[in-house]
């Protein structure tokens, strides 16, 4: 008998659901409408595994048995996002600047690895990367002990 895949759903709480979905369809993101309200929104990550589902605050709150943070205030997660190349992380992340997001942090290049990252409409911080595909075999702390 064939097993169904593991699925990941990340869940964040948003303030203004529509603005949060015109943010991240700036970004390429689509919503699967089967499980998309007014309350919520799954946005697709990669079709079959992963999913973001955008939770009304008010809606979140009902899962929660803490009280939520305001990401804007403190740090809860850091959500990373791979992208194929280099030249995919900027592309990604002065999209998310040019959509409204805001700067998290500088820029860091080891060479081997790359990322950028911003914070969305709701304070979130997201991670965009590359690493070097020998980086991904081989294990980062090997590439980073190899001279330039």
């Amino acid at each position: 008998m064939a097993t169904q895949p593991r699925l990941v759903f990340v869940n964040l709480p948003v303030t203004d659901l529509p603005a949060s979905k015109e943010f991240f369809g700036k970004l390429g993101f689509e919503f699967d409408p089967k499980f998309t309200d007014d309350d919520c929104a799954c946005m697709v990550v990669a079709e079959g595994a992963s999913y973001v589902m955008l939770l009304d605050r008010t809606r979140f709150e009902d899962f929660a048995v803490k009280p939520v943070a305001d990401a804007h205030a403190t740090t809860q997660a850091l959500i990373c996002l791979s992208a194929e190349d280099r030249a995919g992380v900027d592309s990604f992340a002065d999209a998310a600047l040019a959509a409204g997001g805001s700067p998290a942090k500088e820029p860091m290049d080891m060479g081997f690895m790359y990322g950028r990252s911003f914070a969305d409409l709701d304070g979130h911080h997201w991670e965009v990367m590359w690493m070097d595909p020998k980086a991904v075999e081989q294990g980062p702390a090997e590439m980073a002990a190899q001279p330039a």
